[in-house]
């Protein structure tokens, strides 16, 4: 019966975390019960081969360097799973609204690809140790680690892209608490896809593409931000807008076109916003490769920024600021450049309130 129990719980454990990999398809709520159901069975599981905790150190010199390495992979494995517990509580929305600690859902995601990648290895000792064949059984997991991996850095980073298309009603994330401010208001310029791109008739949005749609307008993750920020503070707010070619409406392509205009050092006409009336510039922007899309580059070197300061929110899938904040202290000389926040692209619809937060410590 022991066995039974935990062939099932070793079989629900991989099922359900490879389910919960597929955040984008699950939904939240079933995803956070498939985390419930992963941590219910691990603990089951331990209970069953708890004598194993008496065994791992003895006879440590006398072990074989594969025994050895098949324990290291629980003991990590255990200690990570034990981290991602924490970390699913803190970016959990709805059955631990309450929990405000490891609220990073980038570090989450990536402690769930360790444990997948190390629950794939330590499967594929036990084969190992079964194997007439140990260089195919080293092959086989090999091909498992390196599947773990993918699957959490490659595949659902693109199914994010892809498949996560986000409906929202502008004015319920927009509207809210006002902020008084004392002295002069700040003028917010943002870049977005939104307006520079040929977008097709029926293109889907994607929250990982900057995009969202409300009512069926397309609206830009940074636009919407800029929106947030004039309701809070009633601000000017501006768009950084091509005057030439636009960019293409797939965002794969999108993507390789920005990779271009970096590597070439390019500055795309933009349309001219003057800035000589602010001392104050919140600046909003997505990562492209690691920093600013060249036409935010465009729009800092054609300006005059000195003694001004400027705030930088970025939006981003994975790289937080990046090289962005030096690229822009590097671009527009004699400002003083300031980090506010890198908002993670699942979190951009329900930023308002740490934006306000933010908005509140500079009136």
């Amino acid at each position: 019966m022991k066995k039974k129990i935990n062939l099932a719980s070793e079989l629900v454990m991989y099922l359900a975390l490879l389910a919960q990999m597929l955040y984008v398809i699950v939904g939240n709520v079933a995803h956070e019960i498939l985390g419930i159901v992963f941590f219910v069975s691990l603990v089951v599981h331990i209970v069953i081969k708890r004598y194993w905790f008496k065994a791992v150190f003895r006879n440590l010199d006398k072990k074989a360097a594969s025994r050895k390495f098949a324990d290291a992979v629980i003991i990590l494995l255990l200690a990570t799973a034990c981290v991602l517990m924490i970390s699913s509580m803190g970016v959990s929305r709805t059955l631990f609204p309450w929990f405000k600690f490891m609220m990073e859902p980038l570090f989450h995601r990536y402690l769930a690809t360790a444990v997948l990648t190390l629950s794939f290895v330590h499967g594929g000792m036990h084969f190992y140790f079964k194997a007439k064949s140990k260089k195919k059984a080293v092959i086989l997991i090999s091909i498992l680690a390196i599947l773990g991996l993918a699957i959490g850095l490659a595949l659902v980073p693109y199914l994010n892209r892809h498949l996560r298309k986000v409906d929202i009603i502008f004015e319920e994330k927009v509207t809210g608490e006002k902020v008084e401010m004392t002295g002069d208001k700040p003028l917010v310029v943002y870049f977005t896809r939104v307006g520079n791109t040929d977008f097709e008739d029926d293109v889907d949005a994607v929250s990982g593409a900057s995009l969202m749609r409300s009512g069926g307008t397309l609206i830009g993750n940074t636009e919407l931000l800029a929106y947030m920020v004039k309701d809070a503070i009633g601000s000017e707010i501006v768009p950084i807008t091509l005057t030439g070619e636009k960019y293409p409406s797939s965002y794969m392509d999108t993507v390789s076109v920005g990779g271009k205009e970096l590597r070439e050092d390019a500055r795309p006409g933009i349309e001219d916003i003057d800035i000589s009336d602010y001392s104050e510039i919140i600046l909003i922007y997505p990562i492209w490769w690691g920093t600013v899309p060249m036409p935010v580059a465009t729009f800092l070197e054609g300006n005059d920024f000195t003694g001004k300061t400027i705030y930088l929110i970025a939006t981003q899938g994975s790289a937080g600021f990046g090289s962005s904040t030096s690229f822009v202290r590097e671009k527009a000389k004699g400002a003083d450049v300031i980090e506010v926040m890198s908002i993670y692209c699942d979190d951009i619809p329900d930023s308002r309130d740490d934006i306000v937060e933010w908005l509140k410590t500079i009136q």
